[in-house]
């Protein structure tokens, strides 16, 4: 897969097959339009392009919405990268973007820049200043400039019942099982493990805290999770704390990983942490013994939860 930051950078010697969106989360619905795309270009010698923006244009025309996205953009980048498309068009959104009449859009993004003989989009897609033209206007441009419109149809998109709206809503409620059915994979969170204040260690349950450089990154509701993280190329499974450690007078949110049988050490290093099951709710204990009771009790938990669905 080839990535151009722009379509303006975009080159290909032959024409194309487009799709258009955020794609965040990369979810079930999002996979299904992706292999229609791969199929779409095998068949008609096109190559197949993904045309996404970034910022997400809710970040840029609706600052005061402080919407969280389910992906960073790299994590985006790396699924999309499993995906078997040809390209992907990260196009930078601007005020001066979002400006350009549906015509502009097409004749010189679509059209000019991308070459598209057929786009796949969904039936409610709206485009263009003011996002007033919608598909039926994209079929009459299609008529103008010599490119396909094919429709995913509102029965496809609701057969998978999946948003990335939906999806948000979840992890905001701790639903991480159900995010991850969502999205075909599980959530994760990427980020370099920082010096924290080092009580875990003296609880005996020495944590890595990640920093999540990304401020737009949602970040799943506080708890205790089941998580699994690859590092140095094998698999290790632990417990991770999303709070503000209100039992020894935390204040800020710290993301905080007691990894089972590793002995390594791993400031510095930037780790991708996938979220498994939810165990419970940040509960502020009433003395640091019952804190450590629990964290036992999490483990134990965690232990059986991994024995039942990942050791062969």
């Amino acid at each position: 897969m080839k990535i151009h930051t722009g379509a303006h950078e975009f080159e290909s010697e032959k024409p194309t097959v487009v799709t258009i969106g955020t794609f965040d989360g990369v979810h079930a619905g999002h996979q299904k339009i992706i292999a229609r795309l791969v199929d779409r270009a095998k068949v008609n010698n096109l190559e197949s392009v993904i045309l996404t923006f970034f910022p997400h244009p809710r970040m840029v025309l609706q600052k005061e919405s402080g919407i969280k996205l389910i992906n960073t953009i790299v994590e985006r980048t790396e699924i999309l990268e499993q995906s078997g498309i040809h390209h992907l068009v990260i196009h930078p959104f601007t005020m001066q973007f979002s400006r350009l009449s549906a015509r502009e859009f097409v004749k010189e993004i679509l059209v000019e820049k991308l070459k598209a003989k057929k786009v796949i989009i969904g039936y409610d897609h709206r485009f263009g200043r003011n996002r007033t033209a919608d598909i039926n206007d994209l079929k009459a441009f299609g008529e103008e400039f010599d490119f396909e419109v094919e429709e995913i149809t509102r029965q496809d998109i609701e057969e998978v019942a999946v948003s990335s709206t939906k999806i948000r809503n979840a992890l905001e409620e701790g639903l991480v099982e159900k995010a991850n059915t969502y999205l075909k994979h599980p959530f994760s969170v990427e980020g370099e493990v920082v010096r924290g204040r080092g009580l875990g260690k003296e609880f005996g349950f020495p944590t890595a805290n990640i920093k999540v450089e990304e401020d737009y990154k949602l970040i799943p509701k506080n708890g205790v999770y089941v998580v699994r993280s690859k590092i140095d190329g094998e698999n290790f499974f632990g417990m991770m704390s999303i709070g503000t450690n209100p039992t020894v007078g935390g204040v800020s949110k710290t993301i905080e990983t007691y990894f089972f049988d590793l002995d390594k050490d791993l400031y510095g290093k930037i780790l991708k942490i996938d979220l498994l099951i939810r165990i419970r709710d940040e509960k502020k204990f009433d003395s640091v013994e019952e804190l450590k009771l629990a964290m036992r009790q999490d483990q134990a938990f965690s232990n059986q939860y991994i024995k039942d669905n990942y050791v062969e």
